[in-house]
């Protein structure tokens, strides 16, 4: 099958934006490591500290002297690291907040590792408090112009260098876009149209078509949006004491023939850049469709799309919002005319529902944060619910044990769930089901021609690097890697270029030298 087509207006890397393509699936054509396993030394691990906040990395083109450079985006500063060494070349402080002292840092992973019971517990919510909340500016994405843009709460920001053809040239901010009056909410994503605009996503739900140079912008509302919208945001932000289970709550998927395709609180809907505005007619093809939402807060999951060749089905691809989280598929052009509705499924528009139970259909829970992975007809997402939780804890603050403790034996999930589409038959099936790898806050990662899944995991207390078939999902091989360090916190795994191992981790940037 087809991977996605390459958006020529991003940088030319395989990881230009966040979930790697405009498509976010979470793949790369590419191979990557191979095995076996092994306890990793330190001249196998490149490691490189940045601060708090910089889950996720984007890798540039190439610059007239043939190099590359990796930026990312944190809660303290931008950075810009050198593509082979991670060697930092230049760092932007973003004004927030004063920036933490390596030192302090590395005293409080240490206590994540050396601490256990109610003092880890304590430790870890210290952490998560500090550094976690009023997050913005997550997703980012970088241009062929080697301009990096954020979506902050407010605004859009544009990153350049001053010498844009240095690779060690200072960054400095070009310039803001602030989010006009009538278009409400904060900005939670960021992609990017295939004619090079900028598309961002309220979590009051707007979607803000904006053109890269900040000089012109078209927004429209999406439906069931206003005044319960902002309602929903209000009341989940009571409920669990943040704003990240708003009525968007995720970034959105675009695609070559203008599709974008964003996730309200319990419909998906596919907006269409038309080339001069945005429109939700559907004689321009644009939709929406209501998924499945027992438990109330939405699909926690970015859209990815399945399906580029002419002969191929074409998806788009959710986690929907229900107790035990569905892998949800749903036609995204033209749905067949002779397409039943599935049982169950609120709208015909859906093609496929897998409940992702982990191998445990009795499961009461199971929820994920993690963009689904795809690649091919494969969708796969993993278990992210703690073990067990402290007596008393409420089960709406559970995550954090996933993503900050999940390498302690008593929080530690165990699953990885994989269904396929049978384009035969027409239907989704079980492709198969993990239970003895963990993934406790990581998105996984494909390199097609490996046919390997990559997560980052634990052992014995370890942070790990993950290998799984993924054709068959059995575990081919793992790599120790070590303490806290090393906890991707909720970013991904990515294979770079030369198909290396890059993630981002809880206070820096790591690479695999395998």
């Amino acid at each position: 099958m087809r991977s996605g087509p390459r958006n020529p207006y991003l940088a030319d890397s395989g990881n230009a934006m966040a979930h790697g393509r405009c498509d976010q699936q979470d793949n790369t054509p590419r191979s990557g490591p191979e095995g076996p396993t092994e306890i990793l030394e330190a001249a196998d691990i490149q490691y490189v500290h940045l601060g708090p906040g910089h889950f996720g990395g984007v890798i540039s083109g190439r610059y007239p002297d043939g190099r590359r450079v990796i930026w990312s985006n944190g809660r303290q500063v931008i950075a810009k690291l050198d593509y082979d060494t991670l060697e930092v070349l230049a760092t932007l402080p973003t004004g927030t907040e004063p920036i933490t002292d390596q030192a302090e840092l590395a005293a409080l992973e240490a206590g994540l590792d050396d601490l256990d019971g109610d003092d880890v517990v304590a430790h870890a919510i210290s952490i998560a408090l500090r550094f976690m909340t009023g997050l913005d500016g997550i997703y980012s994405l970088l241009d062929c112009d080697h301009t990096l843009f954020l979506g902050r709460k407010d605004h859009a920001a544009a990153y350049v260098e001053v010498d844009p053809s240095d690779p060690s040239s200072p960054i400095v901010e070009r310039d803001r876009w602030y989010r006009p009056e009538g278009v409400d909410g904060h900005f939670v994503g960021i992609n990017i149209t295939f004619d090079g605009r900028l598309v961002m996503t309220t979590d009051h739900g707007w979607v803000v078509c904006l053109a890269r140079d900040f000089s012109t912008y078209d927004a429209i509302q999406l439906p069931g949006a206003g005044t319960d919208a902002a309602e929903h945001c209000a009341d989940r932000a009571a409920r669990y004491g943040h704003t990240s289970y708003g009525w968007v709550r995720t970034s959105s998927c675009t695609g070559d023939d203008g599709g974008i395709y964003v996730s309200s609180v319990d419909t998906i809907h596919k907006v269409v850049w038309t080339g001069e505005r945005l429109s939700l007619d559907p004689a321009d093809g644009a939709w929406s469709a209501r998924y499945r939402n027992g438990g109330g807060d939405g699909s926690g999951t970015t859209p990815s799309l399945m399906g580029f060749g002419p002969d191929e089905d074409r998806f788009v691809v959710i986690g929907d919002g229900d107790d035990v989280v569905n892998i949800t598929l749903l036609w995204r052009d033209e749905i067949p005319d002779d397409w039943e509705q599935l049982p169950g499924a609120p709208s015909r528009r859906i093609a496929g529902m897998g409940p992702a139970h982990m191998g445990d259909p009795t499961r009461a829970e199971i929820k994920t944060e993690q963009s689904i992975t795809v690649s091919g007809y494969g969708a796969m997402t993993v278990n992210n619910e703690p073990a067990s939780l402290p007596d008393s804890w409420p089960t709406t603050r559970a995550r954090m044990f996933s993503f900050f403790l999940g390498h302690k034996p008593e929080y530690t999930p165990y699953g990885m769930h994989k269904y396929e589409w049978d384009p035969a038959e027409r239907c989704l099936r079980e492709a198969w089901v993990n239970t003895e790898v963990s993934s406790p806050n990581s998105v996984p990662f494909v390199a097609q021609e490996s046919d390997l899944v990559y997560t980052c995991g634990t052992r014995d207390s370890q942070w790990t690097i993950e290998a799984v078939d993924w054709t068959t999902g059995e575990s081919r091989f793992h790599y120790v890697i070590g303490g806290s360090r090393y906890n991707t916190l909720g970013g991904g795994v990515t294979v770079d270029d030369d198909g290396r191992l890059l993630y981002g981790t809880i206070f820096g940037k790591t690479r695999i030298l395998r």
